[in-house]
């Protein structure tokens, strides 16, 4: 499914502003208790960049993810937003820098598409300031390019899976961060609304140069999609680098456990996995050819 082309940015956020952000990740543990959900993790991206982290359940995604934007407190090692120490950033200038959209968020009961893309904005206010035209425009941009402004408002309870998750994309838009970090942006949709959100996100990076992060269940997607992947093992880095570099048999077979076939994506012509299956038509084929006779 392909998205309408998304509009001139009237608010001048382009490739230009975007190309100088960087994120980067230097020996990154994460521990809950006594388990190491995160072990000794780098990671270094750049404008213009989407990323996929990818991992069997478990791995340590999301624990990542959390850490790069602050969310939890690594045991060891440092984040680096913009070339300096995230943990010595004020939280305000870090919002206004980085955004994250989280598995599975949850609206407030009612809230209208407008309202819940305004809380974007809150950075940026500091107590009794009142709502600008800067805020306002903003969100109005943000709600235009996730094409959403005939939706604003409507509650977010009436919005169907595809609408929800593109009014959450335009809140973290709203937040007009050069870097945007989502856990799983296409969990629970379907196939048309998964390319619906992708093809969103890759034209926000083609026209903005957002860098986006992405932790995506999907191989082919994530491999179809991004410029680097990141697949995780037991809370470490298994192997990064391109989609040709990290979609190999072997590194699958590692990571996931499985065995598969690398074809090329008719599509986007990146590497696609074809996975080996016990269930299979070919073991069955027999047998329904039996029940013919």
């Amino acid at each position: 499914m392909k998205l309408p082309e998304i509009p001139t940015d009237p608010l001048n956020h382009g490739q230009q502003q975007s190309q100088s952000a960087s994120l980067s990740a230097q020996k990154i543990s994460v521990a809950y208790g006594t388990h190491l959900a995160v072990n000794g993790v780098d990671l270094d991206a750049h404008g213009g960049q989407i990323g996929a982290i990818i991992g069997a359940n478990g791995c340590g995604k999301s624990t990542f993810l959390r850490a790069l934007a602050r969310l939890v407190k690594p045991q060891g090692g440092t984040v680096i937003l913009n070339g300096h120490d995230i943990a010595k950033l004020p939280t305000k200038r870090v919002a206004t820098q980085l955004g994250i959209l989280p598995q599975s968020p949850i609206a407030p009961d009612g809230i209208t598409v407008f309202d819940l893309v305004s809380r974007g904005r809150y950075p940026y206010h500091r107590f009794g300031s009142h709502w600008s035209r800067q805020d306002q425009d903003a969100v109005e941009h943000a709600l235009e390019v996730t094409h959403m402004s005939d939706f604003a408002d409507r509650s977010v309870d009436q919005l169907s899976g595809g609408q929800r998750q593109r009014a959450w994309i335009a809140l973290t838009l709203a937040q007009d961060t050069d870097i945007v970090l989502l856990d799983e942006p296409t969990t629970y949709l379907d196939v048309a609304y998964q390319l619906e959100v992708l093809d969103l996100l890759a034209d926000l990076n083609a026209i903005d140069g957002i860098i986006i992060i992405m932790v995506i269940h999907d191989i082919n997607l994530a491999a179809r999609y991004a410029d680097w992947i990141l697949a995780m093992k037991d809370g470490t880095c298994d192997t990064f680098g391109t989609p040709s570099e990290v979609i190999t048999p072997d590194v699958i077979r590692r990571v996931f456990g499985m065995d598969v076939r690398i074809i090329q994506d008719p599509e986007s012509k990146t590497p696609m996995i074809i996975a080996d299956s016990r269930h299979a038509l070919g073991p069955k084929r027999e047998i329904l050819e039996k029940e013919k006779l």
